[in-house]
């Protein structure tokens, strides 16, 4: 394995390497920087939580020059979520060589980008939408770019930005490095290799099960309505530094985050509805600790990366294994061990070994931890804050209180006092009620997660419907078969849950555009009952 000193790299981008702690490169980057650094194309095939980033932020932080006032280089992602952290690892990676380079995404005042745009930055970070906002107000130029990263392709062409995608590109010189990364290497990737990129290195780096073999899976059977005590328990008896809950819905992640709250945990929720305002706040809070339970939808399962995470909760299973893969590898990150357990309910079992079947990985099952384990639990760690109280802590204000009170009362009966005080058992019993989800149905077709190819025919989730459309809602009628069909660059014929098809652009499924422009996505509802207008997605 090499290290970054192997590389070549510049002193002060080392001594920020150093402080960060890394030491060695992952086989992503022991691949992708030396042809990176040599100025050649490039398309790397990597997972998530690979290093991605540093693969190729080092090389570009490493040619740029302090003194340069152009845009000279541009990282295209599929997420506001993704822009935002791989400029806020590229900031800490250029720290010492003084680098400046800016997030451009939708749900942000445009104004404010504007401005920030005055200063010069050297390198943008952009959703595709958003940048093209900029490039037709002409307070973005390409004309000086001399590197282009496409970070998880494959995602933003799933997203219908592929017409996009062309457009910022033939804008930028032809003389110039392009860079592509993906999961996965669909035809239509290939095409957009073909016509971009100019004789690419292939550099791939597949893990040998789609799931980190880093990641101790496990599932416990459980009925519906007794899914939160589970959580409670689980919580209780882990114990997680952070841990990320999953649900379906969004109004599962507001009702469960409120109720984890009710019963004295530290969590909030992250959903599609909450304003770019809300989602950062609620994201800061998680990354200091200020809340130790984020509890999300499936729109924080790709693109957030947050350190430290220990375990995964999927309080819902996930409708896809493609999910599940996701959403699990939120933990057991960086080399580090991770935890992720599934609540199944018995109509669901079977979906879950569809899950099992593509991810070519066994799930045991656990039994539903006890209470005696989970007061157990609570009790250990609660044990261990006074411990380290009474070792680092300045207690001398405490002590005469505490005398008096031990010459009133038994030293047990204070002791067992103050650790149900701490513990907050007092919160136990607050009366929680969730709304039921309904189970997910096993899937008749396994999609092929390798190409990312839908099964030929369409792919419809009503059982009871008819041709070969791609529809979520179980009441609905499936698709035409034809232009009804998957589409999720919002084209007509779009990607509708309610099994009504689009007919224009603004009404198919458009996760990133829509808000990318500054308009209120119409056409995506998670939540599976009808809502007033057939085109609300609400994520």
């Amino acid at each position: 394995m090499k290290t970054f000193a192997d590389f070549g790299l510049e002193p002060r981008v080392l001594q920020a390497i150093t402080e960060l702690g890394f030491e060695e490169a992952t086989p992503i980057q022991s691949q992708s920087i030396p042809i990176a650094l040599a100025g050649r194309d490039m398309i790397g095939q990597a997972q998530t939580g690979t290093g991605k980033t540093a693969a190729f932020g080092l090389p570009l932080i490493s040619k740029i020059q302090r003194e340069e006032e152009r845009i000279v280089a541009l990282v295209m992602t599929p997420t506001r979520e993704l822009a935002i952290q791989v400029a806020e690892e590229i900031g800490k990676l250029s720290r010492f060589k003084g680098i400046r380079s800016l997030p451009i995404y939708g749900g942000q005042d445009i104004g404010r980008q504007i401005r920030a745009l005055k200063k010069k930055p050297q390198i943008i970070i952009g959703t595709p939408g958003r940048l093209l906002d900029h490039i037709n107000r002409k307070t973005i130029r390409l004309d000086d770019v001399q590197t282009v990263v496409l970070d998880e392709a494959d995602e933003m062409l799933d997203m219908g930005f592929m017409d996009d995608i062309q457009s910022i590109l033939k804008l930028v010189p032809e003389e110039r490095q392009t860079l592509l990364f993906s999961a996965t290497m669909p035809p239509n990737i290939h095409k957009l290799a073909q016509q971009f990129l100019k004789d690419p290195e292939h550099v791939s780096v597949i893990p040998k099960h789609v799931s980190a073999p880093l990641i101790d899976q496990a599932y416990i059977e459980v009925p519906e309505r007794q899914k939160f005590e589970a959580l409670s328990r689980l919580i209780d008896m882990e114990s997680p530094d952070l841990a990320i809950v999953f649900g379906r819905t969004k109004r599962r992640v507001d009702e469960l985050a409120e109720a984890l709250q009710k019963r004295g945990y530290s969590a909030d929720g992250l959903h599609g509805d909450l304003s770019q305002h809300q989602r950062d706040t609620v994201m800061r809070k998680f990354r200091d600790g200020s809340i130790d339970v984020l509890v999300a939808t499936d729109v924080a399962a790709r693109g957030l990366d947050v350190s430290g995470v220990s375990h995964v909760v999927n309080f819902d299973l996930p409708q896809d294994p493609e999910s599940y893969v996701h959403r699990i590898g939120r933990t057991g990150r960086a080399g580090k061990e991770g935890t992720a357990w599934s609540f199944v309910t018995p109509r669901e079992i079977d979906h879950l070994r569809f899950i099992e079947r593509v991810t070519r990985h066994r799930i045991p099952r656990k039994p539903l931890p006890t209470m005696a384990e989970a007061i157990e639990g609570k009790q250990r760690v609660t044990a261990e804050r006074v411990l380290e109280m009474v070792e680092n802590g300045e207690l001398n204000e405490y002590k005469g209180l505490a005398i008096q009170l031990l010459e009133q009362y038994d030293s047990v009966q204070l002791l067992a006092s103050a650790m149900k005080l701490l513990t907050g058992d007092d919160k136990k019993e607050a009366d929680v009620q969730l709304t039921p989800e309904d189970p997910i149905r096993v899937k008749r077709r396994k999609p092929d997660i390798r190409s990312g190819r839908k099964p030929s025919g369409g792919y419809n989730r009503d059982r009871q419907g008819s041709g070969g459309g791609y529809n979520r809602d179980r009441q609905g009628q499936g698709g035409s078969g034809g232009r009804g069909g998957y589409n999720r660059g919002g084209s007509s014929g779009g990607y509708s849950r309610d099994g009504g098809s689009s007919s224009s652009r603004e009404g198919g499924y458009n996760r990133d555009r829509s808000s990318d422009r500054d308009r209120k996505p119409r056409s995506y509802n998670n939540d599976r009952r009808p809502s007033s207008s057939s085109n609300d997605y609400n994520s």
